[in-house]
């Protein structure tokens, strides 16, 4: 068996990448000699194309037809492996894109593993029973904040209509008062003729000086 196929490989075994450059450098071996020979070709044809009929141009026909036939075959084992080389490649994509999915994969369930960890630690009813609480302690600091700043010169149970009626009433009686001091201040004497009359602190003037110094 070993002479058949060969003796049993112990290396490392061949990747894709290693089979797709393998074959990516046949494929430019065989590039070469296509060119040789269709440099071959052109030099018989331009050779042909200069010579009449006859064996010399008969023998160099048939050089040309075998250099053509050896072309097709180079050509037909270059598109094999080119075939090739993209299957392989194909593959090779096909086997990075699974890569990438298990590896995706291993890291979902990790972090899963570890969102259960975690969330196993927490205890929702714990949770609400903090979250009440603190709503109590809310209510609390805002009847806190609200005892503070009451104001102390207004009484809280005072109608606004006992208000109404008494600053109705505070009106009217400015208004009384206004009228009043006007009535009263008709019958004043004028202030430039109040400088003029004498004051007498010891005994009242008799009303004949009095008078005399009005006169």
């Amino acid at each position: 068996m070993n002479r058949l196929f060969g003796a049993k490989q112990t290396g490392p075994k061949p990747t894709l990448s290693s089979a797709i450059s393998n074959t990516d450098t046949h494929v430019e071996s065989i590039d070469v000699k296509l060119a040789k020979l269709n440099a071959e070709l052109t030099t018989y044809q331009q050779r042909m194309a200069k010579m009449r009929d006859g064996p010399g141009k008969t023998a160099l026909k048939q050089k040309a037809l075998k250099i053509l036939q050896r072309r097709k075959m180079y050509e037909g084992q270059r598109d094999q492996l080119q075939q090739q080389s993209w299957n392989m490649e194909q593959a090779a994509m096909m086997t990075d894109n699974l890569k990438n999915v298990m590896t995706t994969v291993d890291v979902m369930k990790d972090t899963n593993k570890t969102l259960r960890k975690q969330y196993g630690k927490v205890d929702i009813d714990k949770i609400e029973r903090m979250q009440d609480e603190m709503q109590d302690l809310m209510e609390v600091g805002n009847d806190i904040q609200e005892s503070m700043s009451r104001s102390y010169d207004v009484p809280e149970d005072v109608d606004e209509a006992e208000l109404d009626a008494e600053l109705e009433a505070l009106g009217e009686e400015a208004e009384m008062e206004g009228g009043f001091g006007v009535a009263q201040g008709q019958g004043e004497m004028p202030g430039f003729l109040q400088d003029e009359v004498p004051t007498f602190v010891d005994e009242p003037p008799e009303s004949g000086k009095v008078k005399e110094a009005a006169g």
